[in-house]
């Protein structure tokens, strides 16, 4: 019968618990250093949390229609930018277009979209979280939450501006209740 006090523990080979025990130092600095990791620089890296986004009603549009966060940049001047938008519901956009083409992602709730001059909110497509829209500058379209849903969409807008907005309709309101 074979003495198995010699046997090293779980089947494990002498020479890999001698790497485990002489890793175990390394392991243990490795871990300290990134507990005492320098803080983010704000000049190099720049973190808004959630919370922390500081939305805005939009100028010029109907009280509750939704609110705006600029993030990044300006749509009104040359540049990228980044906003992000909370539409609520019971509002559409009128037909509109812009200079530049528009990238837009869903981040909560569902948006509903469609294409053209002539609004017809009830055949415009959900767009939900996680979902992708690009606009084609200078093409007509519209967007926005019927009243029947039961939460706001929030949608992160990215571009090149200045947008320079025009409506199909410029002698009709740029927002209509849906």
């Amino acid at each position: 019968m074979e003495d198995s006090s010699n046997q090293p523990p779980l089947g494990l080979e002498r020479r890999t618990l001698l790497s485990a025990a002489m890793a175990a130092p390394l392991i243990a600095a490795l871990s300290e250093g990134a507990a005492w990791a320098e803080p983010i620089d704000p000049k190099q890296t720049f973190v808004l949390q959630p919370e922390e986004i500081g939305f805005v009603p939009w100028l010029n549009l109907p009280e509750g229609s939704g609110e705006m966060a600029k993030l990044y940049g300006d749509f009104d001047k040359p540049g990228p930018y980044l906003v992000v938008m909370r539409w609520n519901p019971g509002w559409f956009s009128a037909p509109h277009s812009y200079a530049t083409d528009r990238i837009q992602m869903v981040i909560s709730g569902a948006w509903h979209v469609n294409s053209g001059r002539d609004f017809d909110p009830e055949n415009a497509v959900p767009v939900r979280a996680g979902g992708f829209v690009k606009r084609t500058a200078r093409t007509y379209h519209y967007d926005g939450v019927p009243s029947s849903s039961s939460e706001p969409a929030v949608v992160a807008v990215f571009g090149v501006g200045p947008v320079d907005i025009r409506l199909a309709e410029p002698d009709k309101p740029g927002w209509r209740q849906f």
